[in-house]
């Protein structure tokens, strides 16, 4: 059994791997009966203390799929609403013979709190600004779906880094496969010594644009800024949205990828239908398969018929 916190626990070896099972599990979702028995008899917990619609359901139907009984618990129908400390409800969960449990929480460091605490797996799936691991591992997977390999590839983070668990998981993610990153923001947006996690910095995306292979529209934290570093989101999107004139800078073969949920107008000024958004879409299917394998990893991860 094994906690995933961070993309920094895993090796490059387990990321493949758990990418190479996910293609495995991405064609039981096409078999007319997706189900496997892999975690019959387990029991997954998902966490949620933070709201959330992609992961929380993508978790809860890899559980399913593979077998696994499932417990949604959110921080509203819980004992948190009365006082009870995180650890205490976690604990909690343990002693009712919880196998895992995946959380996602507005405060940075919750996860590995539960971790040190508790002897079931904990999965980090989202931690105030620190890290969002299963999106990193997604989005590698959509990537090498589209493009075949990560090593050597130009990719632009952009938006706002500082406040962003994705960016940060990418970041480690993207550069361990052998990408080069580069991060593109406003100056306010940009962590101190950023260069340091081995990626470039620019703050003008139509310099950067025609350099790219693939670029990643950050969404903008609305409820972690509270307006301070944002006095004028038309200003931001006239910089940094990704819209069709920048997209004409670019090459007609740039992947475009966003996390999800989309601020309409400010990260993407396009249609939705837009032919060339489809993989936004195909990292929320890649998702399922990729929480399948993680859940497995966490779970069976030692076992080699896995």
């Amino acid at each position: 059994m094994k906690d995933l916190l961070s993309i920094s626990d895993l090796t490059k070896d387990e990321i493949n791997r758990i990418l190479l099972l996910a293609d495995s599990f991405k064609e039981v979702g096409e078999r007319s009966i997706k189900k496997v028995p892999t975690l019959r008899g387990r029991t997954i917990v998902n966490f949620f203390a933070e709201p959330s619609t992609r992961t929380r359901a993508s978790f809860e139907l890899a559980a399913k799929r593979l077998s696994a009984d499932v417990i949604n618990i959110s921080a509203k129908s819980s004992s948190l609403t009365k006082g009870e400390t995180l650890t205490d409800t976690a604990k909690t969960i343990e002693a009712l013979g919880a196998d895992a449990i995946i959380i996602r929480h507005a405060s940075s460091g919750a996860a590995e709190l539960l971790a040190n605490r508790i002897e079931p797996p904990v999965i980090n799936g989202g931690d105030g600004s620190h890290e969002h691991p299963t999106q990193a591992l997604l989005d590698l997977y959509t990537i090498k779906e589209k493009k075949g390999t990560l090593l050597g590839l130009k990719v632009g983070i952009v938006g706002d880094i500082s406040h962003s668990r994705v960016a940060r998981s990418n970041i480690l993610a993207f550069t361990m496969m052998g990408a080069d990153v580069v991060v593109v923001g406003p100056s306010i947006m940009m962590p101190k010594e950023i260069e340091k996690m081995g990626v470039a910095v620019s703050y003008d995306l139509d310099k950067t644009i025609a350099k790219l292979d693939v670029i990643y529209m950050l969404r903008i934290q609305n409820e972690r800024e509270r307006g301070a570093l944002l006095p004028s989101i038309r200003e931001y999107a006239r910089l940094f949205a990704l819209n069709q004139r920048r997209l004409d800078l670019a090459g007609n073969d740039l992947l475009i990828m966003h996390p999800g949920p989309m601020n309409p107008g400010v990260e993407i000024s396009l249609s939705a239908d837009h032919p060339r958004l489809s993989s936004i879409w195909d990292q929320v299917k890649n998702g399922l398969a990729v929480r399948m394998a993680t859940l497995c990893y966490a779970l069976e991860g030692r076992r080699e018929d896995v």
